[in-house]
């Protein structure tokens, strides 16, 4: 049977092969037909049609799967880090808001000048393994830890990690997705991302609960999906070669080079920064559990639920941006984020928590990949990378005032006072989403016979 053959026996599958891909459930024999097709459709195989999941790259794959692992590690980690901090090195609110936003800070910061050098020398895959691997080797440091002050320089060597890879794994996301489909490969690469980042604290959960909330055995056991992620990095995602290197001797990071950047990215930036401002760190929805009388082990289950939610709507939110404009599904994202605060502010008990959590995890969905693919958008491919280390510049400076924010209105006035001022950053990012103007973006695949 050919492959025009297999098609046309096959009763469309696409949306029951989304549901089982998103679960994690896809066999590998639906993985290889995929790939098939796709080398098909690049091959000009008449006939062929190219839909769905079946039309993203297999390196957008592999990236995908990376994020997952790696954020498998850090969210184990991370999912404990807050209640460790306070419960055994006594931490406050406003330590951890400032551990947080520092770390946080420093990834973003750290993305402009690798997104830059990215550009710079016309590849990308070095230093996204650069950074992947600097992350793995320094998970460790999270186990030996026996002082605030430890976790701190653990939790910026790891976030410098972060910081190295970020621009260029999604410059290389941009460089190897069809036009057509950015916002399905962003939106795809995320919810993978994010399977890893609920299966994280579910894993913590367990254990915790195994072995009687013995923090640093959860903190080793996370060690190995670090080292598993760089694995599939390094043998598993293909860089296409289509930009050649800058070869003239010059800055990495030139004023001409910012100035070229036009008025429509600039304005994805403000949005972007005025988000940061409204979702400061997720560490402040575990201490809300904890304040709500969540026991220890089951804290981390907050970013299960959270992430169960972002997983599931970040691929479906991605391809709704592909057909309509993406302000519309970033203002819905907006709108969604404002009720989640309000929850959280004025929640009493664990279940209204949960709900304001469930939210937050839709407003993540929403956001985050429409966010990307609009910076992907409006920016010139040859400075994309410099376009997402500005943008996560931008956003890691608002993540550190958010974050300190964020801990000194705990510390002072109560969590409903945090969760308060995040609702009035979200509705002013509302508004500064009704005052962009509509930008081109590229029309949807159309089927061919």
């Amino acid at each position: 049977m050919n492959l025009n053959e297999l098609q046309k026996s096959s009763p469309d599958p696409d949306d029951r092969r989304d549901e089982l891909v998103l679960v994690g459930v896809l066999p590998s024999a639906v993985l290889d037909y995929n790939v098939a097709v796709i080398s098909a459709s690049q091959g000009g195989v008449p006939g062929s049609r190219v839909r769905g999941l079946r039309a993203i790259p297999k390196s957008i794959w592999a990236l995908g799967l990376v994020s997952m692992f790696m954020d498998l590690s850090s969210e184990m980690i991370h999912s404990l880090l807050p209640v460790f901090l306070v419960s055994v090195l006594g931490a406050t609110a406003l330590s951890v808001g400032l551990i947080e936003g520092v770390a946080e800070a420093t990834a973003s910061i750290t993305k402009i000048f690798s997104g830059a050098l990215s550009d710079y020398f016309g590849r990308r895959k070095f230093l996204t393994g650069l950074g992947y691997g600097l992350a793995a080797v320094t998970k460790p440091l999270f186990p030996l830890a026996t002082s605030v002050s430890w976790v701190f320089v653990a939790r910026f060597v790891d976030r410098v990690g972060k910081g190295i890879r970020g621009a260029p794994r999604d410059a290389l996301v941009g460089d190897i997705a069809p036009p057509s489909l950015r916002g399905a490969c962003y939106g795809l690469r995320q919810s993978l991302d994010t399977v890893g980042a609920f299966a994280g604290p579910l894993v913590a959960s367990a254990l915790m609960a195994m072995t009687l909330e013995d923090f640093r055995l959860v903190f080793w056991v996370a060690v190995v999906p670090a080292f598993l992620a760089v694995g599939i990095l390094v043998f598993g995602v293909e860089e296409p070669a289509a930009m050649p290197p800058a070869r003239e001797t010059r800055l990495p990071i030139r004023i001409a080079d910012v100035r070229a950047l036009q008025p429509a990215y600039w304005s994805i930036v403000v949005v972007g920064t005025i988000f940061t401002f409204a979702r400061f760190s997720e560490a402040f929805l575990l201490l809300r559990a904890q304040d709500r009388g969540v026991s220890i082990p089951l804290v981390p289950m907050v970013l299960v639920v959270m992430n169960v939610v972002y997983s599931a709507s970040a691929y479906p939110a991605g391809r709704l941006s592909d057909r309509m404009n993406r302000r519309v599904v970033l203002a819905a994202g907006s709108l969604v984020l404002i009720v989640a605060d309000i929850a959280l502010a004025l929640g009493a008990s664990r279940l209204e928590v949960f709900i304001g959590v469930v939210l937050w995890g839709l407003h993540m969905g929403l956001t985050q990949g429409s966010l990307a693919a609009m910076v992907t958008d409006t920016a010139p491919a040859r400075l994309r990378g410099t376009a997402f280390g500005l943008f996560n510049l931008a956003s890691g400076i608002a993540t550190l005032i958010a974050s300190v924010l964020a801990g000194w209105l705990w510390t002072e006035y109560g969590p409903a006072a945090t969760f308060s001022a995040g609702a009035g950053f979200a509705a002013a990012a509302f508004v500064g989403l009704l005052a962009i103007r509509p930008q081109h973006q590229p029309s949807p695949p159309t089927a061919t016979c």
